[in-house]
């Protein structure tokens, strides 16, 4: 070995590699090796269709997005429910729009004279309250002006008394009205029906009702037995005749309106006759009954 290769700086070049890349002399990690291309992993056999690229969407405008978002609905169960009512609450009204309807109908089917007779029995009933009206007013003033207050108060009292008595049936009456006779063969009518006619009566100004002699009252009831009729459990039998003192052009008419009591019996093949009289005896009486709880407030 010769005295040069001794040397220190020839130990120290041949310990160093021959060719140090910069970045290694500049302490820096070599740089990472590059991958392959994607397109040599990934290309296509010889010979082989190439595969068709995908279609981009269509764009949707504004209305169809709109569209798309309100169609189909999506309720919550909260939603529904608050539908299911309002469904709810509408076939109730329209069913009883229908009903009114059909209560109207008759009414729009009449004729002219016989809406112009209704309107008559209207004012007639306005008319009688209010005479009542004045005859009250007239009793009150009676009572203040007169000089023997206590004896205008007793006359009073046994008028009253009277009054009381024929609404009460312990009383008989007589005075102008009708006779309404009902005649069922076939035996169709039904307790609801007369029942039907007594409250027409009543809101036509009747004062006192009898039929087949049996008083009719304010606690009246109607019940069916069979084929027949039975009045406060009174039984009674066709043809039904029905004796009332009111005013005859009131009553009447309120028996023939369109849709009526008189129809109504008609439909069921039953014979209705009604015969104005200017004297109506009602003469059935009821026992006066004493009240088993009640008792009179005044002191």
């Amino acid at each position: 070995m010769s005295d040069q290769d001794e040397r220190p700086e020839n130990r120290l070049r041949k310990e160093l590699p021959d060719e140090v890349p910069v970045s290694e002399r500049r302490g820096e990690s070599p740089a990472p090796e590059p991958a392959l291309a994607p397109e040599l992993e990934s290309a296509p056999e010889p010979g082989s269709a190439p595969e068709p690229e995908p279609e981009a969407e269509p764009r949707l405008t504004g209305r169809q997005r709109l569209a798309a978002g309100l169609w189909p609905p999506r309720l919550t169960r909260a939603q529904f429910i608050v539908a299911l009512l309002l469904f709810g609450l509408g076939f109730g009204l329209a069913i009883q729009v229908a009903s009114n309807s059909d209560s109207d109908s008759a009414l729009r089917g009449a004729r002219q004279e016989d809406l112009v007779r209704i309107l008559d029995e209207l004012d007639d009933r306005t008319q009688r309250l209010e005479d009542e009206k004045q005859g009250l007013e007239k009793q009150r003033e009676e009572l203040q002006s007169s000089s023997d207050q206590a004896a205008e108060a007793r006359k009073q009292t046994a008028e009253k008394e009277k009054q009381l008595g024929i609404l009460a049936g312990t009383v008989a009456a007589q005075g102008p009205g009708i006779t309404m006779t009902i005649d069922d063969a076939k035996g169709t009518v039904e307790s609801d029906m007369l029942l039907d006619a007594i409250q027409e009566l009543r809101a036509a100004g009747a004062e006192a009702i009898q039929i087949n002699g049996v008083r009719v009252v304010a606690n009246t009831y109607l019940t069916d037995s069979g084929k027949t009729v039975r009045v406060d459990g009174n039984k009674i039998d066709a043809p039904y005749r029905f004796k009332v003192i009111g005013k005859p052009q009131d009553l009447e008419p309120a028996l023939n309106i369109p849709g009526g009591v008189v129809q109504t019996f008609e439909k069921e093949q039953a014979t209705v006759s009604v015969e104005r009289s200017n004297k109506i005896v009602v003469d059935a009486l009821r026992q006066a009954k004493q009240p088993d709880y009640a008792r009179s407030s005044s002191r």
